[in-house]
């Protein structure tokens, strides 16, 4: 009965996020349904003393990189950079290359910080007028724009700012570069066989004559900027952020050692305020490399963010509240769930797994598939399982690198369900319906959900990391 009841709090999730309603309002009914089945009279403390602990929790660790990461997608977006990013490629790969270059692009500006969501609403436009200009249908952009932006630069090309690689470093002491080797195979694999499966659904659809096609909606509308970018110019916030990363890492670490204590004045000597600095080096990182992006954008793209700033700005600050309160709302779930008797059922039976990168794979991509939010079932994993992690892998000899690595990645293998929030709104700005396009969007994490698994087997057979 009690697995019954954790099995029927994540279904109804899943199926309240699929039908369109929001997890912000719905993830808190779920869990405390489940505890009202379970204890009625635990309902109120736990949703206090756990739930909203855990998402408070959570809120003070990753919405500044929420928030960061927003701004600048949105300053990107309005200041041209990405137009010309965009531009860039196609004209150096040309439009018989239509795919590869629209791949490219969402690899460029997720991999350079800009949230996969910005991304999304940034490539279409020029998606949709590449591939009308190759008569390549326009049902296959979803999957091409999802191989691009939502799978190796958001969890496995080493180094990426996207939080979903942030997570694991927290519970696991590492940084965004862990296992470089294995992520940069995971990548190549991922890339490959991904343009290898979209190119065969080009040339599939060319030999029975489908083309662009005709009466689509949202179509999009060409907005020009006040003053052209050069594509180096546009670069450079991107190269900002990337570099600044992996130097503010080595700064930190130097500057505060393993722990911070800090007592503004006489009266806080008694109680300092104390940080785990080796905790949250990632963190600070990725933050203070956002900044500095922002910062190089304002300045080199000043005349074209004036007068769009004010309203820009409170986009992304929307958009970074909705996406940071909605997984939030998810780890706090996972938190309720975790305590629950019926866990420690699922708990045992994923931990039936001997071999501990395989467990961990498969426990991340199960629940991240559940709550269809690849940042949201990781970190519910995590929550719950990451000592089991580390102390099956120190057992085994495994550097904690290669757990965050496969962490990361498993995240971002079977969260794209019809039910996942990035491919709603895929689907919704590309004018595309899951009957249209969700097929490839399956392929694709398939194919993502397979890296995982080709990474564990090489460091098996390698022994690199």
């Amino acid at each position: 009965m009690n697995f019954v009841i954790c099995l029927a709090a994540l279904f109804f999730l899943m199926t309240v996020a699929y039908r369109g309603y929001s997890v912000i309002l719905f993830a808190p009914l779920a869990a405390l349904g489940a505890v009202l089945i379970t204890d009625p009279s635990a309902v109120p403390p736990i949703f206090s003393g756990l739930f909203m602990e855990k998402l408070v929790g959570f809120l003070k660790l990753y919405f500044p990189v929420f928030l960061l990461g927003a701004v600048f997608g949105k300053l990107i977006e309005i200041s041209g950079f990405a137009r010309a990013i965009v531009s860039a490629v196609t004209g150096l790969l040309g439009t018989s290359r239509s795919i590869i270059a629209i791949v490219l692009v969402g690899a460029i500006l997720t991999y350079g910080g800009v949230s996969l969501f910005v991304a999304v609403f940034a490539v279409y436009p020029f998606a949709a007028e590449l591939f009308r200009q190759s008569d390549i249908p326009k049902r296959l952009i979803p999957g091409t724009i999802a191989l691009g932006a939502f799978t190796f630069t958001m969890d496995t090309l080493p180094g990426t700012p996207q939080i979903q690689n942030i997570i694991p470093s927290t519970f696991f002491k590492t940084n965004a570069y862990a296992a470089p080797i294995l992520g940069i195979i995971g990548s190549l694999f991922i890339f490959s066989v991904g343009i290898a499966y979209l190119e065969w659904r080009r040339r599939a659809a060319a030999r029975h004559g489908e083309g662009y096609g005709t009466g689509h909606t949202n179509e999009p509308e060409a907005v020009e900027v006040a003053r052209p970018i050069h594509p180096a110019v546009a670069l450079l916030p991107l190269l900002i952020v990337g570099f600044g990363n992996k130097i503010l890492l080595g700064v930190i670490a130097s500057a505060y050692g393993a722990q911070a204590s800090v007592a503004l004045s006489p009266e806080m000597a008694a109680h300092p305020v104390t940080v785990d600095v080796k905790a949250v080096t990632a963190i600070w990182a990725v933050e203070g490399a956002l900044i500095l992006g922002i910062l190089a954008t304002l300045i080199l793209g000043f005349r074209n963010i004036q007068g769009r700033f004010a309203e820009g700005s409170k986009a992304a600050v929307a958009g970074s509240l909705l996406a940071g309160m909605n997984t939030a709302t998810e780890y706090g779930f996972g938190a309720v769930i975790a305590a629950l008797p019926g866990f420690k059922t699922i708990s045992d039976g994923l931990a039936a797994i001997p071999n501990p990168l395989v467990n961990e794979a498969i426990t991340v991509n199960v629940l991240a598939g559940v709550t269809g939010s690849a940042s949201g079932g990781l970190s519910i994993a995590l929550a719950a399982l990451s000592e089991r992690f580390i102390q099956g892998a120190q057992a085994a000899g495994i550097p904690m690198e290669v757990l965050h690595r496969v962490a990361s990645m498993a995240s971002g293998g079977m969260d794209t369900l019809p039910h996942n929030g990035a491919v709603i709104t895929l689907l919704a700005v590309t004018g595309l319906t899951h009957r249209q396009s969700y097929g490839d969007i399956f392929a694709i994490t398939i194919i993502k959900t397979a890296a995982v698994f080709v990474v564990i087997a090489v460091y098996y057979l390698t022994g690199i990391v």
